[in-house]
């Protein structure tokens, strides 16, 4: 037996994403993201947000008025403030709020500015070094212990060995262009292009189609100009490539693809642990439609033949990064230390961190027995296990940050998109009807 979201979302979530067409939710996006920008600007003691913030917070004030003119006119001229002029300042939100800073800052750091990128960058692109000398991204213990005490840190990838293309760029040239963002920026806009287009290539009612596009615009928002996406993008990235080739999955999942599904999701596993719960969800979706096998082949596969090569050429440093690290036990500490529910018990509790990863295990334990009893038979359901799933996880690991909140906020509102949309006979050109040939 399967189980699917319910069809229709909740009252007061549709009540306020459709008030005065979907423009009052969108000048609240904007506008808090203007006031938290400016904040950040201001007050961030990381000086790569603050420089994000300083350019973001104009981004976000002009696409704040830019919705408050389309409000003003939204009666006397409906195009100016209709569906394809929200997408146009979405575009403009988001090329002024992470492309900017992202070239900006790459172009910085080019010249010689050493606070203009996260640590992960230099990981990365270090990853990407080592790959194209040793074969494998990865440091043993011995060289970690080596490295000078402030640099070991930076000696840990705690990626999948497929994140280190992102960084072979700068290894053969070195150049802003090169700088691992602007990579994860033209691989996460592909991602989510290609999500898009998999999910309008539908045919669909009139009604059901504004209804799709609007859902699709609220997701696309979600994933690019909300500013832990954003900041996140302009500052770091790692992250970004990784939730649109998920996202990219449920689309395709979605347009009943489950074979090209499972291998977006695998690509995004090949890149990061956080892909694989998604992954998992995925293939048990795909055993409720026969397709179970075509999901798991790109799913499990490409991850797999991603961390053979690291497998073969050293294995006791891929278990050193990908397992020792992330779980704890390396030679320093993840700074990954967002004060959620797990972090505080591992750190204010006698055997804090034991407790805390027992009750990660019961979360994962109880989203099993839901997904054995109830499996997903949409990609909508699909999408909104692996939000509420992935929210509890950030919520109860002991080493975690803010910034992953950015995956099960965009699953979650990425997922009323996901639902296939009516068609009838009388909406649809001959050409979309069942059994109806077409010329070439």
């Amino acid at each position: 037996m399967t189980a699917d979201a319910p069809t229709a979302r909740p009252q007061r979530w549709r009540t306020l994403d459709t008030a005065a067409g979907g423009l009052a939710l969108d000048l609240g996006l904007y506008a808090v993201s203007a006031v938290f920008a400016t904040i950040t600007a201001a007050t961030s003691t990381l000086l790569p947000h603050r420089a994000w913030g300083a350019v973001a917070a104009t981004g976000y004030l002009v696409a704040t008025l830019a919705v408050v003119v389309q409000l003003l006119v939204r009666r006397r001229s409906p195009r100016l403030a209709g569906l394809a002029a929200r997408w146009v300042v979405t575009g403009f939100a988001w090329v002024t709020t992470a492309l900017v800073p992202v070239l900006w800052q790459s172009i910085e750091r080019a010249t010689g500015r050493t606070d203009r990128a996260q640590e992960e960058v230099l990981v990365v692109e270090q990853a990407g070094s080592r790959l194209l000398d040793h074969g494998t991204p990865y440091l043993g213990r011995d060289a970690i212990a080596a490295l000078p005490p402030g640099e070991q840190l930076l000696g840990y990838t705690p990626y999948q060995p497929g994140m280190a293309m992102f960084g072979l760029p700068r290894a053969l040239v070195d150049g802003w262009w090169t700088d691992a963002r602007v990579w994860f920026t033209l691989g996460t806009a592909l991602a989510l292009a290609l999500a898009v287009a998999a999910l309008r290539a539908a045919p669909a009612t009139l009604d059901a189609t504004h209804r799709r596009d609007a859902a699709l615009l609220r997701g696309v928002q979600a994933a690019t100009v909300l500013p832990v996406c954003a900041l996140t993008l302009a500052t770091g990235g790692d992250d970004l490539p990784v939730l649109a080739l998920c996202l990219l999955a449920l689309a395709l999942a979605a347009a009943g693809r489950p074979g090209r599904a499972g291998l977006a999701v695998g690509l995004a596993g090949a890149l990061k642990l956080f892909a694989w719960p998604i992954a998992l969800v995925l293939i048990v979706w795909g055993l409720t439609r026969r397709a179970g096998a075509r999901v798991a082949a790109g799913a499990i596969g490409l991850p797999v033949l991603a961390l053979l090569p690291a497998l073969l050429v050293d294995r006791a440093a891929l278990t050193e990064n990908v397992l020792r690290f992330p779980l704890g036990h390396g030679l320093v500490t993840s700074p990954a230390q967002s004060p959620f529910p797990g972090q505080l018990i591992a750190t204010a509790l006698p055997g804090g961190r034991l407790i805390a990863a027992a009750l990660l295990v019961a979360a994962g334990a109880a989203i099993a027995v839901r997904l054995a009893r109830r499996p997903p038979g949409t990609a909508a359901a699909t999408a909104a296990i692996c939000g509420y799933g992935l929210l509890a996880a950030i919520a109860l690991m002991p080493s975690t940050r803010f910034g992953y909140l950015l995956y099960p906020v965009a699953l979650l509102v990425w997922a009323p998109a996901l639902h296939r949309p009516e068609t009838t006979p009388a909406a649809l050109t001959p050409e979309h009807l069942p059994g109806r040939a077409t010329s070439a």
